[in-house]
């Protein structure tokens, strides 16, 4: 599985390097060390605390994105796999990108071709013809 070092992990949950630094001390996330001797994290574990807790969500912002890729899509969300749901030929992806949760549906061949299991880090690309936009009910 991937070694996430602490940095970029904090980045990919939208969290300060010292606030992921403390769940490790406080237990919510182990950690161990690379060949380097650096600090780092199982992508897996940190996908588990970023599905299943809102300390991921809590005051998180967006990581930036790495790529060097020129798009006309505006909108590109970095993130952390959390989850993958497949059958023979349809799978649902979820990410967490920051504070905002990024779900797509795509083949599953697709997923095994980008090799996406939760804890690999991927960008969320959308480009979209149509935004709805809704408000509570009762208000006009």
């Amino acid at each position: 599985m991937s070694q996430i070092r602490i940095k970029e992990a904090a980045g990919y949950l939208g969290v300060s390097d010292d606030t992921l630094r403390r769940w490790i001390d406080n237990g919510a996330l182990a950690a161990s060390t690379d060949d380097a001797g650096r600090m780092v994290v199982d992508g897996s574990d940190l996908a588990r605390l970023a599905r299943d807790t809102a300390l991921a969500r809590e005051n998180a912002s967006s990581p930036a994105d790495p790529s060097t890729t020129v798009s006309s899509a505006r909108n590109r969300f970095v993130g952390l796999v959390t989850r993958v749901v497949s059958d023979p030929v349809m799978s649902q992806v979820e990410l967490q990108c920051g504070p905002h949760r990024v779900v797509s549906l795509m083949s599953t061949e697709a997923v095994q071709d980008l090799g996406l299991v939760p804890g690999s880090v991927a960008v969320a690309v959308v480009k979209a013809t149509t935004v709805i936009v809704e408000t509570p009910k009762g208000l006009s």
